[in-house]
């Protein structure tokens, strides 16, 4: 029996070494999944850090927001999400608000709500946080949470967080060279 498609939005940052190369990696990486195909991809956002790492200083970040398709329930997909860090350079057991090359979380599964260890869906900050509802709101604002109950926009219009968030460029993802993803 084949698996249902389900959609999920997935976060991704960077804050350490070539930023933008360790996001359009990952991109890439999951769009070439047999089961999973990226449908949508967020602008490139340049993003303040949440917190003052006192060790180490990563520096700002770039954010995206991306929205995939995929044959993978919640908890396959996370391990693959983590799977790709490791592959793509972070440490397995970092610290946490330390500097990393790569940061995938999964926002949102369908409308599944999931609380479980180590997978909490919708993720526990999305509400919270502008670097991930600016991208997530430019390719889905009328999303709703499926906890809170309000649209991603309503979400980013009552949102109390100003960390700054600047819009970098536009990432088009293609399958070939005439078809090209993002819009």
């Amino acid at each position: 029996m084949i698996n249902p498609w389900n959609i999920a939005y997935i976060g991704i940052g960077s804050n350490l070494g070539d930023k933008v190369k360790s996001c359009t990696d990952a991109i890439q990486f999951l769009h070439a999944h047999p089961l999973c195909d990226v449908l949508r991809v967020s602008s490139f956002y340049e993003t303040e850090p949440l917190k003052k790492n006192p060790v180490a200083e990563g520096g700002w970040y770039v954010n995206a927001v991306i929205k995939v398709r995929t044959r993978l329930n919640a908890v396959r997909l996370l391990h693959l999400l983590l799977e790709l860090e490791v592959k793509l350079g972070r440490e397995p057991n970092h610290e946490k608000w330390s500097p990393r090359p790569i940061d995938l979380d999964l926002l949102l599964f369908s409308d599944e709500i999931i609380k479980t260890e180590p997978l909490r869906v919708p993720h526990p900050e999305l509400h919270k946080r502008r670097f991930v509802l600016e991208p997530l709101a430019e390719i889905a604002p009328d999303l709703k949470h499926p906890v809170k109950g309000k649209t991603v926009d309503e979400l980013l219009h009552h949102l109390n967080d100003n960390k700054k968030v600047v819009p970098l460029f536009r990432f088009y993802l293609s399958r070939n060279a005439s078809e090209s993803f993002g819009q």
